[in-house]
Order: C-alpha cells, then structure tokens, then sequence
C-alpha cells in the first residue's frame, strides 16, 4: 500500500528512543524526510545513524518554548517545509493530585501542552497555504481512563487534547488532520522507570492487558505512519487506542 509520504518532510519531537524514535523509523521507511529531535546529541546521533533512510537530527529540550519555535524553520531549510508534525512531548514525574510542587506543573505545562502549542503554531501557515498537512499527538490512556500516580501526566495531556480537538475543527477544511492515540504500555525506558526497572517493567507491566503483552515501537510507528498518509485523509480529531485493548471504557 503506498501512503503517499514519500518525499514528504516530518518532525518528530522525543526521537531519539522508544516510541519516537520508531515513529522516525516507520516514515523513513516509507520514504519520509524525517527530522528528529530530542534533549541528547549523543542518543540523537545513534538513532540518525541506525534508522534506514534520510534521517537530520536537531538537539531540542520541549522545555525550551523559544526552541521549539524556531526548530521547524531549521528543519525547512535542512529538508523542506514540515509536513508532517508528531508531537512526542513530555513524561512528569510521578505523584498523585497534591503530590508535586508548582515547578513540576509549570514544567508539565510548558513540555506537554505549551510545546505543541508552540510547534503547531509555527507549521501550521505552510500546511494551510499547501492545503496538507498531518499533526500526531502522542497521547496516554490517561486522557480517557486516569491513572494513579500520574496526576501531571493525566491533566495536562487531558488539556493537549482539548486544544487539538479545537484545532481539528478549526482546520479540517484545509486538508489538515489532527490526531492523537492514547498510548497503552510499551517495552520503552520511560515504562521501565516507572516500575523501578527494564526487568520489573517485563515481568509485570503486561499484567491486565488483554494482549498479554507489552506494545512495541515500530507497531506505533505503523499506526502513525498511516496516520500521516494520503490514505487517512478522512480521519481527523480522534482520540485512537493503541494499548492491546486494556482501556475498559465505551
């Protein structure tokens, strides 16, 4: 099946491992030009490295709201107009409703909401005037089934979520699609963190997973990849599972 992202430029934020770096793969794969940023050169330049295709890495902290302004522009001129936006921001610190202090919030709300507010902000006049364009947020079962022990994660990716709906309505009619899929539990460092180790993580994490198992990146990689395609041009403002069936809700 040709998805049409051949020759098609795309940003992806948090690149450099686990789900964005298989989000990278996956459109390199399919011919994409593909820009991928994260905090670490050194983890940035092993992924440039071993992912097959015309991969540029660029050094980007989500933090950094003037960075991520300007980064897309880098990306123009290295390989083209951003056609393609995967917004991979964030991962708090853990801690219930009160557990965090006010820092930690303020962090939360720059990676996870101001981030992408910051990236769409600058792609979006270029897709608009090209009438395509593709923007992926990658999400967290959070945002339809809260999780203990993940306050800032819940709330502020409950918010991302509402700007991206408002902006799916806003810009449906110019060829642009916005998405996000609310992540499960995949094999990836950041889950391995949370239960104390990559061992912890195997022997437990898959536990309450209809599947049986844990997610790994590269089938992320494909459900972005056509996500970003011509084929999924009717598919816009959605909220999309990808978690082996362990959200219970209708």
């Amino acid at each position: 099946m040709d998805l049409g992202i051949a020759g098609r430029t795309a940003l992806v934020i948090g690149a450099s491992r686990g789900i964005g770096r298989g989000i990278a793969a996956a459109l390199a794969g399919e011919g994409g030009r593909v820009a991928i940023a994260s905090r670490s050169r050194e983890r940035l330049d092993q992924a440039a490295a071993e992912i097959r295709g015309e991969v540029v890495a660029f050094e980007a902290d989500t933090s950094d709201l003037d960075r991520m302004a300007a980064l897309p522009g880098e990306v123009e001129s290295a390989l083209g107009p951003v056609e393609i936006l995967v917004a991979n921001t964030g991962g708090p610190p853990l801690g219930g409703a009160l557990d965090n202090p006010r820092e930690e919030w303020e962090e939360a709300y720059r990676s996870l909401v101001l981030a992408p507010r910051t990236l769409v902000e600058a792609v979006l006049p270029g897709m608009r005037e090209r009438r395509w364009g593709r923007i992926v947020n990658v999400g967290s079962s959070a945002v339809v089934e809260p999780l203990l022990q993940l306050a800032l994660s819940n709330i502020h990716r409950m918010a991302t979520v509402g700007f991206l709906k408002t902006l799916a309505t806003e810009v449906a009619g110019d060829g642009i699609t916005v998405n996000t899929v609310a992540t499960g539990r995949f094999a990836t460092d950041r889950l391995a963190s949370n239960w104390g180790s990559w061992e912890e993580m195997e022997r437990h994490a898959h536990e309450g997973v209809p599947a049986g198992r844990l997610g790994r990146p590269e089938e992320y990689g494909d459900l972005v990849a056509f996500l970003c395609s011509e084929r999924a041009g009717y598919l816009t403002g959605a909220v999309i599972p990808l978690d082996g069936g362990l959200l219970r809700s209708v």
